[in-house]
């Protein structure tokens, strides 16, 4: 499957975001990577520039590539509603990002992680494909014979459902895809109108 696997925190400092989660080097060094990173003179971005910027970012925070993204931009464009949004709601959506959020796992790439190695099931099936989509209803669930994984158990310790779309059942393991989330429910900072205006060029 393919996927970002390059330097984290070089990534991060680019946006100056912990886009990855907590970043003790990000901290220390909150500035663009490079010689001129700390350059008080750095010209003036863009509109595209900065189009493309809130597209990487997006594509970055959720683990996914170009033509992951196109393709969920293209379902987004062809319903109704307003396109940014919709495309955010259908990430949020994405298998591996819902067991993140339920706290199965502490981050995206881990929950791709647990996905593939077939420790999920999404209602009462074992699915291994990060990218598949939820819909409202959708129970997903830990294995029966990976609830005991210390990688899930120390993930889930102390973490409660914060998120109203996701309902989650500590004692059975499993989770609930209640509604799509609104856009002001995701905390993501993400400029979803300029990515929208890119791909309207």
């Amino acid at each position: 499957m393919a996927r970002y696997t390059g330097p984290q925190t070089k990534i991060a400092r680019k946006f100056r975001e912990p886009i990855f989660g907590p970043d003790k080097y990000l901290d220390k060094k909150n500035y663009p990577p490079g010689q001129h990173g700390l350059a008080k003179k750095r010209g003036k971005m863009s509109d595209y520039g900065i189009q493309l910027q809130e597209k990487q970012k997006a594509k970055y925070t959720y683990g996914m590539l170009e033509r992951q993204f196109k393709k969920l931009f293209l379902k987004a464009a062809s319903k109704r509603g307003i396109t940014g949004e919709n495309l955010m709601k259908f990430i949020e959506s994405r298998l591996d990002n819902v067991v993140f959020r339920l706290g199965i796992a502490p981050t995206r790439a881990a929950a791709r992680q647990l996905v593939t190695h077939r420790h999920i099931m999404v209602n009462g099936k074992i699915c291994n494909i990060p990218s598949a989509l939820l819909v409202p209803g959708d129970v997903v669930a830990v294995r029966e014979r990976s609830k005991s994984l210390e990688a899930i158990t120390n993930s889930l310790h102390g973490k409660g459902n914060s998120f109203s779309w996701l309902e989650w059942d500590g004692g059975l393991m499993t989770g609930k895809f209640m509604n799509y989330p609104e856009r002001s429910e995701i905390p993501e900072n993400i400029n979803e109108q300029a990515i929208v205006e890119l791909y309207s060029k």
